[in-house]
């Protein structure tokens, strides 16, 4: 038996559901026809007929482990390029059945029998959209959160579990997500009847710390099924190793049968988004939350696993691929994280920087000592050097150094020039010089040639500290900065996304007129209540939980009795979104990770990478230099530039 036989073998045994490509699929690049297909009533038979020539189906951990291994051990690489995964599903009490009859123990796709019995609005949602199609269930979801109203009785956090369950997605009978949002007051769900993968990670958080440990694993897995396959955009197909930016699960009639039904995975690589930008967050995130299972859970057997391994690397090489790029941070365009829309955030923007560190950290800690790794942890290292002595030196701003750039002098020439970039002191905005605390500092937005980004992102900032980004002292130069400027930052809810908002002519020449990023809206300066949880792991770091708590204490007043917005507006705050989602499962999530975090600070180790000693000696040595000292084209051996 070869290598690729085996490994086919040694996986096969972990999932109990049959699988097929849509192979119809391969002849279109276009989600409208397959949306056409899923409608049509001869979709069986279609699918029948350009199937004829499989000499028997594969089970779905068969190609797990096929699309996994397919770079390691030579095989032939998949080149489906179908938009979904379909599942051949028995209906839920055969399904049952045959599991038992079988024996096959606990598996990534779990009976429903063994799902633990969490509250009974969970099971009634599974049981009355199991044969449906997704878009019924989420209505029943929405009926069942309107038959539970709020009594004094309950606490928020119970409040909060019962909408991040009630959210929760099925595939083949087992839970592998949540949804973006489940209001029953919205008639159009557009994308938020999706499970996202930056949305899923409070909730993924949140059921790790809740001891709940098998939606992570199936999230996960399921997602890495979704990766490699190609995904096209007039005729141009992204680098491989790129994860969807969100996934949904439709519920369709097998061959005509109403008796029987298959599920569907249908992913989102961003041909279908808003702006149809590819998410660049993605991939960084699926490492964090891969390693927080692990280190929660104690099953390192499943970032061990050979096709786990394999995604991962392929993240990796997608992020650590030689370019034309200059620097060592990661160049994305706008709107391929958190802020999904034109924001001026194109070219380094800091949250993409923090991310991208984390999850180097991450994989470096979870990559299978082998040979074949070797040279990628070699670069994975010369990117983490670089990216951390670029980030702490050139993003960091205080009023020390605010100072150093309003003294810049322009058009520097040669190695030892000082201002490197070429920042032109008149970029320093005036609200910045009336805003900058004696006591504290942060991380830009993002630094380009000729340009830096004065505005604080907070995501960036938090994720730097808990990534170890940022320095100890900048780390708590960054809360202080967060408690100096509270009315600003916090005030009526926390957390501004970024600050100052864009208004005037500014505003309409960076964002388009975004008629939905207006001043002190949604990205434009919006109050998002989800990042309580990056704050709070930033808080607890750094041993200054009593931030995170007065923060809590402030979203507690709200957040229920406002039905978990999206987001909030104005300056302070006060007022729930024009355009947010109620029911906003990170929301829900954030506020349930920070409330657990607070109770039990040492679970935030899952999240925390703690800084390199060996980083931080070559760190150190980079800056004891004298940075003026013309550096020597000849013997360098770095591939980098600092």
């Amino acid at each position: 038996m070869g290598a690729s036989e085996a490994a086919l073998h040694f996986l096969s045994g972990e999932f109990s559901c049959q699988f097929r490509t849509s192979s119809i699929l391969a002849k279109s690049s276009s989600l409208l026809c397959y949306e056409h297909c899923l409608k049509s009533r001869n979709f069986g038979d279609m699918r029948y007929q350009q199937i004829k020539g499989l000499s028997k189906w594969k089970k779905c951990s068969s190609l797990n482990a096929f699309r996994g291994i397919h770079s390691v051990f030579g095989g032939e690489k998949l080149r489906s390029r179908s938009k979904s995964l379909i599942c051949n599903c028995q209906q839920p009490e055969r399904f049952n059945e045959a599991i038992i009859k079988n024996g096959n123990g606990r598996s990534i796709h779990a009976i429903s029998s063994k799902i633990p019995n969490h509250a009974q609005d969970e099971q009634m949602i599974k049981q009355e959209n199991g044969a449906q199609l997704f878009s019924k269930g989420l209505k029943t979801a929405a009926t069942v959160n309107s038959a539970f109203p709020r009594t004094n009785t309950d606490s928020i956090e119970d409040e909060a579990w019962h909408f991040l369950r009630a959210a929760m997605v099925y595939y083949c009978g087992t839970p592998v997500g949540t949804i973006a949002a489940n209001d029953p007051s919205e008639a159009t769900m557009l994308n938020y009847d999706q499970v996202f993968i930056r949305d899923f990670i409070p909730s993924g958080i949140a059921f790790l710390l809740k001891g709940e440990y098998d939606i992570v694993r199936n999230f996960i897995l399921h997602t890495l099924q979704l990766q490699s396959w190609e995904k096209t955009m007039d005729c141009y197909s992204p680098g491989q190793g790129l994860m969807p930016a969100s996934f949904k699960v439709r519920t369709v009639p097998l061959d005509n049968d109403e008796s029987a039904t298959e599920d569907v995975l249908d992913p989102d690589f961003g041909e279908a988004a808003i702006g149809r930008v590819a998410p660049v967050d993605s991939g960084l995130w699926w490492i964090i939350l891969l390693r927080a299972y692990g280190k929660c859970s104690g099953d390192l057997s499943l970032q061990e696993r050979v096709d786990v391994q394999t995604g991962m690397k392929m993240i990796l090489k997608l992020c650590l691929a030689d370019g034309f790029d200059m620097f060592p941070t990661l160049l994305v365009t706008d709107g391929s994280c958190m802020i999904d829309r034109r924001m001026g955030i194109h070219g380094h923007p800091l949250e993409i920087q923090a991310l991208y560190y984390s999850a180097l950290l991450c994989a470096r800690e979870m990559l299978a000592p082998e040979e074949v790794s070797t040279d990628l942890v070699r670069a994975l290292n010369n990117r983490l050097l670089a990216l951390s002595f670029h980030i702490r030196e050139y993003y960091w701003i205080d009023v020390k150094k605010l100072n150093e750039i309003y003294r810049y002098k322009t058009e520097e020439y040669s190695y030892d020039a000082i201002n490197k970039f070429n920042i032109y002191p008149d970029q320093i905005p005036p609200w910045l010089v009336e805003w900058m605390p004696s006591k504290g500092g942060y991380l830009i937005g993002n630094l380009q040639p000729a340009h830096m980004d004065f505005r604080f992102f907070a995501l960036g900032n938090l994720w730097s500290i808990v990534s170890s980004l940022a320095t100890i002292d900048q780390s708590h130069a960054i809360l202080d900065l967060i408690e100096a400027k509270w009315e600003d930052l916090v005030a009526d809810m926390p957390l501004k996304i970024c600050y100052p908002a864009l208004e005037g002519q500014e505003w309409r020449i960076i964002t388009g007129g975004d008629p939905k990023n207006t001043p002190w809206s949604y990205h434009n300066g919006g109050s998002w209540p989800t990042l309580l949880w990056q704050l709070t792991v930033a808080c607890i770091k750094m041993k200054r939980p009593e931030i995170a708590e007065k923060a809590i204490m402030i979203a507690e007043r709200r957040l229920a009795r406002d039905r978990w917005p999206e987001y909030y507006d104005t300056r302070r705050g006060g007022f729930i979104g024009k355009q947010a989602r109620l029911f906003q499962t990170w929301t829900i999530a954030g506020y349930l990770v920070a409330k657990q975090l607070i109770a039990n600070p040492e679970a935030a180790k899952i999240l925390i990478n703690v800084e390199d000693t060996e980083l931080l000696s070559a760190f150190s040595s980079i800056l004891s230099s004298n940075p003026r000292r013309k550096r020597s084209r000849k013997g360098v051996k770095q591939s980098f530039i600092i």
